[in-house]
């Protein structure tokens, strides 16, 4: 059998140190699955460009079909992947004027100045792609190497899940041989919170990736997307299964009162 194996990376004092769990590798290991890969390890490192250096490294030697790593993208002193990502991939880490002008425009609409530390996030590795970020100021680093893709992401959350997304849609160049579908719903007048225990059984039940993606922060008015997706080698089996889980998706919204649309 032909497995499509991945790895990830999770870079930061805080989360040896057991200040912060560790979800970031978690949603990347389940999305990944989504996608056909198997998740072979999971490494976490000390935000020390040489401790990043070598995880990058051994994980190339590896061959995996794709790296993804979080955390360390910011702009402080000890955000370090992308200089250890360029010492792993021995070439020179230097200013990604693709990404300094993401960056600018970010901060410009803010109206607040350009700083060398916020300058920082623009600098990759030579020959890297910046990734959009449309949750944050820190795009992130795409890198195509010995036929690896290879993402590093922002350490927050909500910006991880954005960057990775962007990248799997605009940039996964190693795609595992199985079939991949999704769907979405769009509802209004449901609280992500309140969905989360529905969400949480079908995930667990169907074995599927179910993500919600709020599109308004409004209480008053929120308005979800609901993102289904799921992976095998037969289609149609893909396809009911995601069927069933609209279909009870669908119950679950009508017990919360909420409102279905078309789209957003």
């Amino acid at each position: 059998m032909d497995y499509w194996f991945a790895e990830i990376i999770t870079i930061g004092n805080e989360v040896l140190s057991g200040k912060t769990v560790n979800t970031n590798a978690s949603h990347i290991g389940r999305r990944l699955t989504s996608l056909g890969f198997t998740v072979r390890r999971i490494t976490a490192v000390m935000d020390e460009v040489d401790e990043i250096a070598s995880a990058f490294r051994e994980a190339i030697d590896r061959k995996p079909r794709v790296i993804v790593s979080s955390g360390g993208l910011g702009p402080t002193w000890d955000d370090k992947t992308a200089e250890g990502l360029a010492k792993a991939l021995g070439v020179n880490l230097e200013l990604n004027k693709t990404a300094f002008d993401m960056i600018l425009e970010k901060y410009m609409t803010r109206k607040i100045p350009i700083t060398e530390e916020r300058k920082k996030m623009a600098y990759m590795p030579y020959g890297a792609i910046p990734v959009e970020n449309n949750e944050g100021i820190a795009p992130g680093i795409y890198v195509y190497h010995n036929n690896i893709d290879i993402l590093a992401t922002p350490g927050v959350p909500r910006e991880m899940e954005n960057v990775l997304e962007n990248f799997i849609n605009k940039m996964l160049r190693n795609r595992s041989n199985l079939k991949y579908l999704e769907d979405f719903i769009y509802v209004e007048n449901v609280m992500e919170s309140s969905l989360a225990p529905y969400v949480k059984e079908l995930v667990k039940k169907y074995d599927i990736y179910i993500k919600t993606h709020p599109k308004s922060y409004e209480m008053s008015h929120p308005i979800l997307e609901i993102q289904i997706a799921g992976s095998g080698k037969q289609e149609e089996e893909i396809k009911v299964k995601i069927e069933k889980v609209k279909f009870e998706l669908l119950d679950a919204i009508k017990k919360l009162n909420g409102i279905i649309r078309n789209s957003l």
